[in-house]
């Protein structure tokens, strides 16, 4: 099996508990496989997979921390996932930012944050798609998260600090598809 059937089989057999959140996993996958033409095959296969995964943390049997980031890490390594897929689920969309204000930055330096195309994609798709699974850009999804989470939330500071780290991956991910004639994908 590849590791794109594998994943979804994963996601779904966990977040389909959470439907919305399934809708917005599907959601972002599907916006990474518009990129996949970017990486050589079996790096745009790793990308759909972690865009489907990325948010897997959330399941409600899997959030041991609460940090979903890393507790979706954590139970793909357990599960015997490749440590890469596993890096990009724990630093998906600037966790180390969030990491940072929940005290958790030693439990996710477990996993190097790879800081390349592949990641940026990554946050790129996630940052771009609705949390029912449609697209949006950049400036509105941050609205959106700060509007959901509320003016106190530690999420709603964590997405304020990240903000322009955020905003420049997408746009190097932006620029990457543009380079190369994809450009047409970009909302």
């Amino acid at each position: 099996m590849d590791i794109v059937t594998w994943s979804h089989g994963v996601a779904e057999s966990v977040l389909r508990v959470l439907p919305r959140r399934w809708r917005h996993v599907r959601g972002v996958a599907d916006r990474a496989a518009q990129a996949v033409g970017l990486f050589p095959v079996e790096d745009g296969r790793l990308l759909v997979a972690a865009a489907m995964l990325h948010d897997i943390g959330y399941a409600p049997n899997l959030a041991l921390t609460g940090f979903h980031p890393l507790d979706g890490a954590r139970y793909l390594k357990g599960i015997g996932a490749p440590l890469r897929l596993c890096a990009l689920v724990a630093h998906h969309s600037c966790a180390f930012r969030e990491a940072e204000l929940r005290g958790l930055s030693v439990e996710l330096a477990e996993w190097p944050d790879e800081e390349s195309p592949l990641r940026d994609a990554l946050w790129w798709a996630d940052m771009t798609t609705t949390p029912d699974g449609g697209l949006t850009t950049v400036h509105d999804r941050i609205e959106e998260i700060q509007k959901r989470y509320g003016p106190e939330d530690l999420v709603t500071f964590f997405i304020r600090q990240a903000e322009g780290e955020l905003v420049a991956s997408v746009k190097r991910t932006e620029g990457r598809l543009g380079e190369a004639g994809l450009d047409q994908i970009v909302k």
